[in-house]
């Protein structure tokens, strides 16, 4: 009996973030953590949230926070937007975020991306 009450404890607590997943859209879509998008267009705001407690169990921040990349990134690419940044902390699993255009602006000039020719490795000279 209290191995079936643990179960039917436990089921509900890891469901909790299988229905969250990156679409193929916000796959595209970057998280500018701490870049200026001073330079692109911002589309709009994006608010989204998750359950950070699941009843007297704080959630880990690290899932809770991994799940609100991904759903900015998701309602970001719905938005047209190729880029979102956090606008602020999260609260009680809550959190702002912008939405951007911003096309190659964030991205590194080409001359700074690692080429096929090279196996896609970047090398530096040590001094």
């Amino acid at each position: 009996m209290k191995a079936l009450f643990a179960a039917a404890l436990v089921v509900p607590l890891a469901a909790c973030s299988w229905g969250i997943k990156l679409d193929a859209a916000g796959s595209r879509v970057r998280v500018a953590w701490n870049d200026d998008v001073g330079a692109c267009r911002n589309l709009g705001t994006i608010t989204v949230s998750v359950l950070d407690k699941l009843g007297p169990v704080n959630r880990r921040n690290t899932k809770v926070n991994d799940e609100l990349d991904i759903m900015a990134r998701n309602e970001g690419a719905s938005m047209g937007a190729d880029t979102v940044k956090p606008l602020g902390a999260v609260v009680n699993g809550e959190q702002r975020w912008g939405a951007y255009q911003c096309g190659d602006h964030l991205r590194p000039p080409a001359t700074q991306r690692p080429s096929s020719a090279d196996g896609g490795a970047e090398t530096f000279p040590i001094r």
